[in-house]
């Protein structure tokens, strides 16, 4: 009996993913997943079955300390446990930028964690802490097999329109284009979508990853063709505390005019923007509409503008649209954003049944609606042990 973990290790949590595999052809069986969160300040762990069932809960009020090794090492003690007899084979990561080179997953070797260590400055938010936990398990585990999956990958062959950046043609060639994020969630959102409405993922759909990070793709039968996120994860869509699609100007006048290091405006950017900086309040949307507080209201209203703008510039890039489907924290959860997004694209023949919406309904377009509008949770954890099972065993994750 054997296993295979899912890890996406980021800056202040860890998720992770337990997969059983039985059989001679196994397809994996989630036994186990949850987050470290809080790391840093008070680390504090939950792990729940496939069923939602707390399994394991864990907090290090006093142990600010506590780094992401000592905390993954805690991890694999309680996976052992769990896991009893069942041989864990393969651990895969989620790897932020893959660049222009890697566009399916790759066995880790030191070759490669060397190659992506010149990509950090592309995803400075994300890519160190991907590779930290990568070199982590190397030292918890030898020889443990690991793979790294690519949020890349899936944009890498949109067309070359959609890559470009209007700068001078050296710099593209160095590297500096659009590349697009979130490619674990909308592969999986492309194969789900096969699934539950076949006709649909033939056609021409945008689907909307909305969470604390957000971005939009455009698929023709379940390709991407654009994405709203470019050069970075800081582009395009209003987050959490991202800015999303900002004029450049605004950049240079605040080292310009404003005095401010590249380091500040960094921080402010990423770290500082989007809902928590518009609204003055928080990052988290569900905060947000609790909130009376006029500045929330402007938040939200803003962050579903640029998602409805945004979903009318990829149909035009489509030719049209056939399908919209929400995913992630606010596209599966939040019924508000979902329909301000919809009410202003009723242009586009948009009906949104608001009572299948209001209680998170799976198909929640109208009948008479020209648009089909689905909410599918995404599971990049899932498709991140697709690949790692795929890559060990010499195969695609399309035969997996």
């Amino acid at each position: 009996m054997k296993a295979v973990v899912s890890l996406n290790s980021g800056s202040s949590s860890i998720k992770f993913a337990l997969f059983a595999l039985d059989g001679d052809n196994p397809a994996p069986a989630l036994s186990a997943g949850g987050k470290i969160e809080r790391i840093g300040i008070s680390p504090r762990l939950a792990i729940r079955s496939a069923e939602g069932a707390v399994l394991h809960e864990q907090a290090w009020p006093d142990a600010a300390d506590l780094t992401h090794a000592q905390l993954l090492a805690y991890l694999f003690e309680w996976a052992g446990g769990h896991l009893g007899e069942r041989e864990v084979i393969a651990i895969g990561h989620r790897v932020v930028h893959g660049g222009t080179e890697f566009a399916s997953p790759r066995l880790v070797d030191p070759a490669l964690l060397e190659r992506l260590e010149a990509l950090c400055p592309l995803a400075p938010l994300h890519q160190p802490h991907n590779l930290a936990a990568i070199r982590a398990i190397a030292t918890l585990r030898p020889g443990l097999p690991q793979v790294a999956c690519f949020d890349t990958a899936f944009h890498h062959d949109k067309p070359t329109v959609a890559a470009r950046m209007a700068i001078p043609r050296h710099l593209h060639d160095q590297g500096i284009r659009r590349y697009g994020f979130h490619g674990l969630s909308y592969e999986y959102i492309a194969r789900r979508l096969a699934e539950l409405d076949p006709a649909l993922a033939a056609g021409r759909v945008v689907a909307a990853h909305l969470g604390n990070g957000a971005s939009l793709c455009a698929m023709q039968a379940g390709r991407s063709v654009d994405t709203t996120m470019g050069f970075t994860a800081l582009d395009g869509l209003m987050m959490g505390t991202r800015c999303g699609a900002l004029d450049p100007g605004v950049v240079l006048h605040m080292q310009t005019q404003a005095g401010m290091t590249a380091a500040e405006v960094e921080q402010m950017l990423y770290l500082q923007s989007g809902l928590l900086g518009v609204s003055g309040i928080s990052s988290d949307m569900r905060v947000l509409s609790a909130s009376a507080a006029p500045e929330a209201e402007e938040a939200i209203d803003l962050f579903a503008w640029r998602a409805a703008r945004e979903t009318g510039a990829l149909a035009a890039t489509l030719g049209g649209i056939d399908g919209i489907v929400f995913t992630a924290g606010i596209g599966e959860n939040h019924a508000d954003v979902r329909s301000r997004i919809c009410r202003r694209l009723a242009w586009l023949g948009i009906a949104i049944d608001e009572a299948a919406n209001a209680v998170n309904a799976a198909l929640m377009s109208r009948p008479d609606s020209r648009v089909r509008l689905w909410v599918i949770p995404t599971d990049e954890e899932r498709m991140i042990a697709l690949h790692t099972l795929a890559t060990i065993s010499g195969r695609t994750a399309s035969a997996a």
